[in-house]
């Protein structure tokens, strides 16, 4: 009797590990390196069918790779060194691509915490250096900025952290951003000094969606990004509650099953024209492309 009672023990307990680890292996895993993904700009290429207010283009794109530092893939610090560069060709004669955005930096990501479920808490650092590769005069002789030759230059740091989570009920993993970004002003082209805004703070929250099928779980079929800026310093003029010190994006992306390295996304955009020196234009535009597929779980 106790023999039989040993072994229904030892299968209940056996049973209950299996299923266990079954649950566990379902969940999409993340580490810090996926973290710091999920934080980086996506690399991406806009189709010529922009909506709204901005130059008519034949593209946009953001070439944004990661070099990782880092002394093994369990370290709860890591960095990642990012040459990134933005350009834009217009669709005008020659189709002109002027005064390309340069963004080099290097970010620090530090595990703070990290409990189950996909609980995790990161911290991180990041300095970059912001420009546009050219060497002529900022203003034009009438005093208006020259958008096609004129110098465009600032350094600044950020610091924040990143909440992750993920929702057994909706298969999603969730994360939250919130991050303080500083220019200081010797770090700054002194043209620029009054005219951009050198202190912000950035907020965002990023879902992605997994098929509730427990064998297709190795990528998102949706994700969604939706992200906030607020100019909090005195340039420009602005009042206080000037609408001008407010950037919000919304972005869809698709991840086709026929599609294995890229996804599709669409995006809703209003706020500081982010490309350089043309930062004084207010862009109100929707846009759609393709972005690389970076991530796997």
């Amino acid at each position: 009797m106790k023999t039989k009672t040993y072994i229904l023990i030892l299968f209940l307990c056996s049973t209950f590990i299996v299923f266990s680890q079954k649950d566990v292996d379902t969940i999409p895993q993340l580490d810090l390196y996926k973290i710091a993904l999920i934080n980086q700009t996506d690399s991406y290429i806009t189709f010529p069918t922009d909506i709204g207010n901005i130059e008519s283009l034949m593209f946009e794109a953001n070439v944004n790779p990661s070099f990782v530092i880092r002394k093994r893939k369990d370290s709860k610090l890591m960095a990642l060194l990012t040459p990134q560069i933005t350009i834009r060709m217009y669709n005008e004669d020659s189709y002109p691509v002027r005064t390309p955005s340069y963004i080099p930096q290097v970010s620090f990501y530090y595990l703070a915490n990290k409990e189950e479920n996909l609980n995790y808490l990161v911290l991180f650092g990041k300095i970059a250096h912001y420009s546009n590769g050219q060497d002529g005069g900022f203003y034009n002789d009438e005093n208006s900025i020259n958008l096609q030759s004129g110098n465009f230059a600032t350094n600044f740091i950020e610091f924040g952290f990143l909440k992750t989570a993920y929702s057994n009920r909706l298969k999603a993993i969730k994360t939250i951003k919130s991050s303080v970004e500083f220019h200081p002003k010797s770090w700054m082209l002194q043209e620029m000094k009054g005219r951009y805004s050198g202190l912000r703070w950035h907020n965002s929250f990023t879902s992605f969606k997994f098929p509730l099928k427990n064998d297709e779980m190795k990528r998102a079929n949706f994700s969604l990004k939706a992200e906030t800026t607020l100019m909090l310093d005195n340039y420009n003029n602005l009042d206080v509650f000037d609408l001008d010190r407010f950037n919000a994006s919304l972005t869809f992306y698709y991840h086709p099953k026929f599609l294995e390295d890229i996804g599709l996304f669409v995006q809703f955009y209003h706020g500081m024209d982010y490309y350089n020196i043309y930062f004084e234009h207010q862009l109100s535009i929707i846009r759609f492309g393709i972005m690389t597929e970076i991530l796997r779980f």
